[in-house]
């Protein structure tokens, strides 16, 4: 007991003298965080004391050898606290000293940062540089891809109180490089974010596609354009009409001007009907019409034009009684009417077999005088031989041809290749001689059904006369024709000819269809027994 009191107090002053810390810091100095925050902001500040007195690479390495400057985020602060015009020199020198001294690749969003500051000092031509050597970079596979570069660009923005000018250098120098994907990636990626490309830049873009082999790709930019509301100017329009004459498209939309608003109208609205009338087809109706408003609002687009693509739009999306309520209102409202829509219903009707429909407003466009054009006829022509009425398609080939448009070769091989009926062979073959006087060009489709036409009425002279004029034009004979050519000797008792067309077919190797085989296999064995 005694014992235990004498030993208690002593491990009681041995424990107060334990758990004094002889050691420990005072009290008054701060944590270690932040002693490294203040370690830092001290070396940002002798480095950013260092440059303003143009000491040589070689003083600096001396100066700042103790700053360890692999950690990028020490290279990224001082170029921020650099970022003001009149220090944007200093930090581009201390940029590119950084890399040389510390021996290692800036990152991407290091780039981003001197690339901004620069921009806002309008030294363009170093943020230009720059920004090649990031693309190069890109290209190379050694670096992030083109959008990463611009997230970084968009990340950093704020920072450094940059300007939009940065990005459309960025969309300017990738299509001068014709990085074209990338330059059309960048600026749709940019108006994501909320980002609108100056007209330069999406006429630099525009230029550079229309130039290319991928002209499908200017309109894209066109509409992507015009969607973020950066509304093309004179240049733009210009380009856009070099890319119609490209694809051989321009006189297509200037026709179909015409035949809306009755006269030629500017080169403008000729684009932007195109642009429309493209959407309208590749079926992202809904879109068109919508970007067709904002169009006529900012006088874009006429209203005669922009009320026919509207019925136009409607009767695409299949809804026939829908158009013409929105056709009867327009026309109460004083729409003219036009050769463009009355056209668009009557392909619509051919298209669904109301043959009658289609007809009775081909007689109403007569009879208020408004032009009947090719197309108007085609769709008549192709809608009556689907329903097999040839003599109204054979017809209207003959009315067309009267007016003097010529049929395509589509669209005759339609008739062609439904004919039944003597008559309508030899009227079809004379169809055929007229056209061929006014420049239509046959196929082997043209001759193989008419070939077809005279060997089921089984006039041979007219099957063999056909295909020597295609020998004569150099247009290859298929199964079908030695096929007629066999069957219609054997069967007039010309069974030598008929023998040496079998040979020249299989000396061709010519393969017949299951039907057309099991007839010539009958007409041989058939001659076999005559012998």
């Amino acid at each position: 007991m005694l014992l235990s009191r004498i030993i208690n107090p002593h491990t009681k002053s041995i424990r107060f003298l334990c758990s004094l810390n002889t050691t420990a810091e005072p009290s008054h100095l701060p944590p270690p965080e932040e002693e490294d925050e203040e370690k830092i902001a001290a070396e940002i500040t002798t480095i950013c004391k260092s440059f303003p007195n143009n000491l040589n690479w070689k003083t600096l390495n001396q100066n700042l050898k103790f700053i360890n400057f692999n950690n990028s985020n020490l290279i990224n602060k001082v170029l921020i606290q650099l970022k003001d015009p009149p220090n944007a020199k200093k930090a581009l020198s201390f940029f590119h000293w950084s890399s040389h001294f510390t021996n290692i690749a800036h990152q991407t969003h290091t780039y981003a940062l001197i690339i901004h500051i620069l921009v806002n000092a309008k030294l363009v031509k170093d943020a230009s540089a720059l920004i090649e050597s990031v693309l190069a970079r890109s290209v190379a596979g050694n670096d992030s891809s083109v959008i990463s570069f611009i997230d970084c660009l968009i990340s950093s923005y704020d920072v450094t109180n940059s300007s939009t000018f940065v990005f459309d250098l960025l969309i300017q120098i990738c299509s001068k490089l014709r990085m074209i994907d990338e330059a059309v990636e960048g600026c749709f990626c940019l108006g994501k974010h909320g980002f609108r490309s100056s007209v330069i830049s999406y006429n630099t873009l525009l230029y550079v596609i229309q130039k290319s082999d991928r002209t499908f790709l200017v309109w894209k930019v066109y509409e992507h354009m015009i969607v973020h509301r950066t509304y093309p100017n004179e240049k733009s329009v210009g380009i856009m009409v070099n890319a119609l004459c490209k694809d051989g498209k321009l006189q297509t939309f200037v026709d179909m001007v015409d035949r809306i608003d009755g006269k030629r109208c500017l080169p403008r609205v000729i684009v932007n009907t195109c642009l429309i009338f493209r959407m309208i087809e590749d079926g992202r109706i809904e879109d068109g019409l919508v970007l067709m408003k904002r169009m006529l609002i900012k006088n874009m687009i006429l209203d005669t034009i922009s009320y026919s693509l509207i019925v136009y739009g409607r009767i695409k999306l299949g809804e026939l009684e829908s158009a013409w309520e929105v056709y009867e209102e327009m026309v109460k409202r004083g729409f003219k009417v036009n050769s463009f829509v009355h056209t668009s219903f009557i392909r619509a009707y051919c298209e669904v077999g109301k043959i009658k429909d289609g007809d009775e407003l081909f007689k109403d466009m007569e009879r208020v005088g408004l032009q009947v054009y090719d197309e108007t006829y085609t769709h008549l022509i192709v809608g009556c031989a689907k329903i097999g009425r040839l003599e109204e398609s054979l017809n209207f080939c003959e009315k067309m041809v009267q007016s003097g448009f010529v049929p395509s070769c589509l669209a005759f091989n339609g008739v062609v290749k439904r004919l039944n009926g003597h008559g309508n062979v030899l009227r079809a073959n004379e169809l055929l001689t007229l056209l061929l006087d006014k420049g239509f060009v046959p196929d082997v489709n043209t001759y193989s059904y008419l070939i077809a036409g005279y060997g089921k009425e089984g006039d041979v002279e007219g099957v063999v006369k056909l295909y020597y004029e295609m020998e004569y034009r150099k247009l290859s004979p298929g199964a079908l024709v030695f096929t007629w050519l066999i069957v219609s000797l054997h069967q007039v008792g010309k069974f030598e000819e008929s023998d040496r067309f079998l040979r020249i077919m299989k000396a061709r190797s010519l393969v017949s269809s299951d039907c057309t085989m099991d007839m010539l296999i009958h007409c041989h064995n058939k001659h076999r027994e005559t012998i």
